[in-house]
């Protein structure tokens, strides 16, 4: 039994698109660490939106084909999700001279997912460094996936100091580092959310809080430099007029016709219109640069709730239900069969109809 367990382990499996249940805890081959490879034991990962979108293949209109191509098409191309991992270095390859054995280390798995499992590789290379030295692993890996993708979209907009910069969906995982991110940055934050996050994003930074339920921000008069959509309901044509000349729409969810459309909506517009995460390219850099913030005390973990590894099936009905706000974490080194979640916080659905910001 010993030398089994030794070359496997378990992992949150899922062989067939559709809800929680397709998702079971498996037994899957370890994976050894190739020359310029990291092996982490992973501690905690993040089940998020992305996860979600990828369990149902559920994307936005136009894209289904892209997705199928990218996920699978008869089934999960990749059967582990998971798209961040903090954890300790357990085994490095032959080349890698960046990282030894007992490393704590936060890393960015991207589309090649792998984080619902006790083990994971990664190319030294890649989006990995070492976590902060003043959190724990639950609270580090919330800087990466989240954290990742807003410092991504945010450094396209090349924000200065009193820019106004609206974030819609201000409460999810992307929205709360967003919020913290472009405050760093000496922006003017405006926060859309529910009204019972109000207080979650002030205390993040936002100097200004829109309840979606109540007020349209696309429908005022107020204009502003920035605006990051991470829900998908503020496509170019409903936000131009709330555009500053020379701003920026930062469309982090988008269906094929904004993707298609963004281009031709900077040149003819003068206005910068991008979108999709395809452009993306995470980097340890850009990991170490928010691990810094987060060691100074300008960055801040939001976890709503916390579910063992052999919960992970209430985790996702969770994520489904639209009411997470922040980060969802995933324990796993240590996490046994019965173990109960840890709440946060209280949840709140988020903006949109039907959509969910990540």
């Amino acid at each position: 039994m010993n030398a089994t367990r030794s070359i496997t382990m378990r992992a949150a499996s899922y062989r067939q698109f559709g809800p929680p249940e397709v998702v079971r805890i498996v037994d899957i081959p370890k994976p050894s660490p190739r020359p310029d490879e990291v092996l982490i034991r992973v501690h905690a990962s993040t089940l998020s939106a992305a996860d979600r979108r990828s369990r149902r293949r559920s994307v936005p209109r136009g894209l289904q084909a892209f997705a199928a191509l990218a996920l699978g098409v008869f089934g999960p191309r990749t059967p582990v999700l998971g798209m961040d991992a903090a954890g300790v270095v357990e085994a490095v390859g032959a080349e890698v001279t960046a990282f030894v054995p007992g490393d704590e280390v936060v890393a960015m798995l991207g589309a090649r997912f792998g984080g619902h499992a006790e083990y994971v590789t990664v190319p030294q290379d890649g989006a990995i460094t070492a976590k902060p030295r003043n959190m724990g692993f639950e609270e580090a890996v919330t800087l990466v996936f989240g954290g990742l993708t807003a410092h991504g979209f945010l450094a396209r907009a090349a924000i200065r100091t009193g820019d106004t910069v609206l974030i819609n969906g201000a409460s999810g995982a992307v929205g709360t580092a967003a919020v913290q991110l472009a405050k760093n940055l000496g922006a003017y934050v405006t926060a859309v959310c529910s009204g019972a996050n109000r207080d979650l994003v002030t205390s993040l930074g936002a100097d200004r809080v829109i309840d979606y339920a109540t007020e349209d921000f696309a429908a005022g008069t107020r204009t502003y430099d920035v605006i990051m959509d991470c829900v998908g309901n503020a496509p170019f044509e409903r936000v131009e007029t709330c555009l500053n000349p020379g701003g920026a729409l930062l469309l982090v969810i988008t269906d094929l016709k904004g993707l298609l459309r963004a281009p031709g909506r900077s040149r003819n517009s003068g206005k910068l219109v991008t979108a999709g995460n395809l452009r993306l390219r995470y980097t340890g850099e850009d990991l170490a640069f928010l691990v810094g913030l987060a060691e100074s005390g300008r960055y801040r973990a939001v976890i709503d709730r916390s579910y063992a590894l052999s919960d992970i099936v209430r985790a996702h009905r969770f994520v489904d239900s639209g009411r997470k706000r922040g980060n969802v974490i995933v324990r796993v080194a240590g996490s046994a069969p019965g173990q109960s979640l840890t709440k946060r916080s209280s949840a709140t659905t988020e903006p949109g109809t039907g959509a969910k910001a990540p």
